[in-house]
């Protein structure tokens, strides 16, 4: 609620500055930073945690105890989730935004894109043709053109994990689970599917229909309640029963091509697959068809309205139960796209695949130290090792950052502060290390000498996004090629849905990160996941070691390791070559001996 409080309060102040706009992102923090149950508290005692005032915690309360605040729903009115958009467009700041609706009546991508195509944006203030096809690349790079609208992962996945969590605690719920490509750890959705297990769909539509997030339902019938978010997200709930529950996940999760290859897999082993299970095949007279496969089961038998004989069921509680039986090996969510991921399932499986559980260390950690971190070194340190890290590299930004870097000194003070606390955690090695700021033609921060006193470093693109294709693949591969480089972070730079990454030519780059013995980042933050899926993919053929990292800036944040991982998984990833599964040890010998080595 916060959170599109500052958006809509940006736009409406047409400043990201305003006193609003600032007082809405602290309380945001500050509920972020705070321990105890927000929900318990009232006006007054809101009002007393730092960072909150009376205003924003009156609408916390209206929020918690109604579901609603009316100065939200009255700024959702005056900027409907189509305007909002727009907002996210690089180059589309919010007093030009401003500018397009009052001067061109522009509400839409669509709208925008057509006043493009009549040289429109060009003749307001401040804007000309070079703004004006700024725009228009990074509208073609969001991919915000066509009638299908995309909502950004970092977007739908909290969400989903929210009504997921909360549809499991209704009595008689066995299980719930988001589907679709969402699960499959797509970077934009469609819409939200979800499949519930209970016995009293009843029940569960109610209590769907109550959820604060439902501005409006779409349709809501006996097993299925389809609703339409505040944002214009749509999110389809769907009840089965518990035995049919691994059947109905599997069908929903996707994706339409490894559903049909799955179900061809299971005819020509006299198999019939569908939402409802995996059943023996029918035998029925030549004109019976297969009709039997596509009734619902609800026993043990599925049985057709024409003359087939009954087909049972083999197996539809769980997807493990299923791909079993079928003579696979499980394939993980985000492996179902139909690249030949059946064929492995049939053959050797999956058991090199990097799972959560392999995880050593964190390779890519902020502190407060970063001007952008909001948490104490103390307090991260303390999390990372609750999580049971092995090893922890804590990268606060470089002094190329202007605003959240921070200069030699700084540095050095920061050592000691890491120093001692290795004492009080003995069992995580602490690593003094840094994320490296890559500038316009590869150069780093401070001097090379001070720069390799570091125990390990990340560097990473933040600026200069308008480069060549030629000059990005020139600065990466100078910065890929200096000695005290351990791991390139968030290699494109993107924000999904935001912002664009830098384009490059990957196969050089890769080629470059296998010569020089450095790592490429899976950057488990739902804005980037930087290097994508297919990037990923693509380095493992080549052999490019891997490290996903969470890149924290908040205690909060260590989840996205979780995130990480599955989507190196979509990518292919073996355990083996992601460097932060190794043992301490190994992974503290490959860092000596690969600086040593260039």
């Amino acid at each position: 609620m916060l959170s599109e409080l500052v958006t809509l309060t940006t736009i409406d102040e047409q400043s990201p500055q305003s006193f609003k706009v600032r007082a809405y992102d602290n309380a945001r923090l500050a509920v972020e930073a705070h321990t105890g149950d927000i929900t318990t508290l009232d006006e007054k005692e809101l009002a007393k945690i730092n960072g909150l005032g009376k205003a924003t915690a009156s609408k916390i309360r209206e929020f918690v105890d109604t579901g609603r605040v009316a100065k939200l729903d009255a700024l959702r009115e005056t900027y409907p989730p189509a305007f909002v958009a727009l907002s996210r467009i690089p180059g589309v700041g919010p007093k030009t935004l401003s500018l397009m609706r009052s001067e061109l009546g522009i509400e839409n991508v669509d709208q925008l894109r057509a006043a493009i195509d009549q040289q429109k944006i060009r003749e307001l203030p401040r804007m000309g043709a070079k703004s004006e096809e700024k725009i228009a690349k990074a509208i073609d790079r969001l991919g915000l053109t066509g009638k299908d609208r995309r909502t950004p992962i970092a977007d739908a996945m909290p969400l989903a994990e929210r009504l997921v969590d909360a549809l499991r605690t209704i009595d008689g719920v066995t299980n719930a689970a988001f589907c679709g490509s969402l699960r499959r750890m797509s970077e934009t959705i469609g819409d939200i599917d979800i499949t519930v297990a209970a016995r009293d769909p009843a029940t569960v539509m109610e209590a769907v229909r109550n959820r604060p997030e439902v501005d409006d339902i779409v349709v809501s019938g006996d097993t299925k309640t389809s609703f339409l978010t505040p944002v214009g997200l749509q999110v389809d709930v769907r009840v089965v029963a518990p035995e049919q529950f691994g059947a109905a996940t599997l069908y929903f999760t996707g994706s339409k091509q490894h559903n049909i290859a799955l179900r061809q897999w299971a005819i020509s082993r006299d198999m019939l697959l569908n939402e409802y299970g995996l059943f023996t095949k029918a035998a029925a007279d030549p004109s019976a068809g297969d009709a039997a496969a596509s009734a619902p089961a609800t026993n043990s038998t599925a049985t057709s309205e024409t003359h087939a004989s009954p087909s049972h069921l083999i197996a539809s509680e769980t997807e493990e139960s299923i791909y079993q039986a079928l003579g696979l090996a499980f394939i993980p969510a985000p492996m179902r796209e139909s690249t030949c991921e059946i064929d492995r399932a049939a053959d050797d499986g999956f058991a090199d695949l990097i799972q959560r559980s392999d995880i050593r260390g964190d390779l890519h950690y902020h502190t407060d130290r970063s001007g952008d971190g909001r948490s104490t070194v103390a307090e991260m340190v303390q999390t990372a090792a609750e999580a049971g890290f092995e090893y922890l590299a804590i990268t606060d930004h470089g002094e190329d950052l202007p605003i959240n870097g921070s200069n030699a000194e700084e540095m050095l003070e920061h050592r000691e502060v890491i120093a001692e606390l290795q004492h009080t955690y003995p069992a995580t090695t602490l690593l003094w290390g840094c994320e490296l700021n890559i500038d316009a033609t590869g150069g780093l921060d401070y001097a090379d000498d001070f720069r390799a006193q570091f125990d390990y470093t990340v560097a990473s693109v933040h600026s200069h996004f308008d480069q060549s294709v030629a000059k990005q693949t020139e600065r990466l591969v100078a910065a890929i090629s200096d000695p005290t480089v351990d791991s390139i972070g968030h290699l494109t730079g993107r924000y999904i849905g935001r912002r664009p990454g830098i384009e490059m030519d990957i196969d050089i780059v890769l080629e470059a990160l296998v010569h020089f013995d450095v790592a490429l980042e899976i950057n488990g933050s739902l804005n980037r996941l930087d290097a994508a899926s297919d990037v990923v993919r693509r380095a493992v053929e080549r052999g490019v070691k891997l490290v996903i990292n969470t890149d924290s800036h908040h205690t909060s944040e260590l989840g996205r390791m979780e995130y990480g991982v599955r989507t190196a998984q979509r990518g292919w990833a073996p355990r083996d070559l992601v460097i932060n599964t190794w043992d301490r040890a190994t992974f503290l010998r490959w860092v000596s001996a690969h600086r040593a080595d260039r």
